[in-house]
């Protein structure tokens, strides 16, 4: 029986949208382009990260916006390697810095910074001053496999959503939405019978149709797993690390 093809790289995938944007350092229409459509794809890892640092929701999309807006407006992706940086890595390492900063400001306002302040001694108190601490310090506390979880998550119903736009192109949402179960559920809790009924297939029909959407699903998930990645990288250890992180238990 033959073994279904593995793809080791991206280079399958042509020019990908994080190739495009560090091979001119950001500094194209096309690059500005495909590094915006990248900062939309991956809000929500960041406003889940803002989240976890202790922000209400209101708070953590207010900065996850002004630091997508600062991270498109500047027009450049800094120092990013073209040869190894995947667009996880780079987002999460701006993220902090542009934290960093923006901390390191409000530091120095709070200290003076050129402005008249009432009293610059009056301590906070009470759930106030608890709060500033905790969010000060959250930085160093939310580990990088919490945010990489967060962009696995994502990057999982990106492909389902995608996944799903294609069935609907063929006009077979239908076939989409009874097959779906067998892709993330448990199989033994799964009535096929009653699912290979209902689509009009036979029991080993539906077995070859549960198994060409897995398999669809998997080349799903490493096109879009690809395009946050340089041309030529090694898209299997990508893959791998991150079913490592979803496999593990949220901290």
């Amino acid at each position: 029986m033959a073994h279904e093809p593995t793809i080791s790289s991206n280079s399958a995938f042509g020019p990908t949208r994080w190739t495009l944007v560090v091979r001119s350092q950001g500094n194209t229409p096309e690059a500005r382009a495909a590094l915006s459509e990248l900062c939309e794809a991956y809000y929500q890892p960041v406003f889940a990260f803002l989240r976890r640092e202790g922000r209400d929701e209101e708070a953590a999309r207010e900065l996850a916006h002004d630091f997508f807006a600062y991270l498109l407006e500047r027009g450049t992706v800094g120092n990013a390697d073209p040869l190894r940086g995947r667009f996880r890595s780079y987002l999460l390492g701006a993220l902090k810095h542009y934290l960093a900063d923006r901390r390191e400001r409000e530091g120095r306002l709070k200290r003076g910074g050129g402005l008249i302040i009432e009293s610059l001694d009056a301590p906070l108190e009470g759930k106030d001053a608890q709060i500033e601490r905790d969010v000060a310090s959250a930085a160093d506390t939310v580990p990088d496999t919490w945010f990489d979880r967060q962009w696995a998550l994502t990057v999982m119903a990106r492909a389902l959503s995608s996944l799903e736009a294609q069935f609907a192109g063929e006009e077979r949402s239908e076939q989409y939405t009874v097959l779906k179960p067998w892709l993330a559920g448990d199989a033994s809790a799964l009535n096929p019978t009653a699912a290979a009924e209902r689509l009009g297939l036979s029991e080993s029909a539906f077995k070859v149709a549960v198994h060409r959407l897995r398999k669809r699903f998997r080349e799903t998930v490493q096109r879009e797993v690809a395009q946050t990645m340089p041309e030529g990288a090694d898209l299997h250890e990508e893959l791998r690390y991150l079913v490592e992180v979803l496999a593990s238990a949220p901290r």
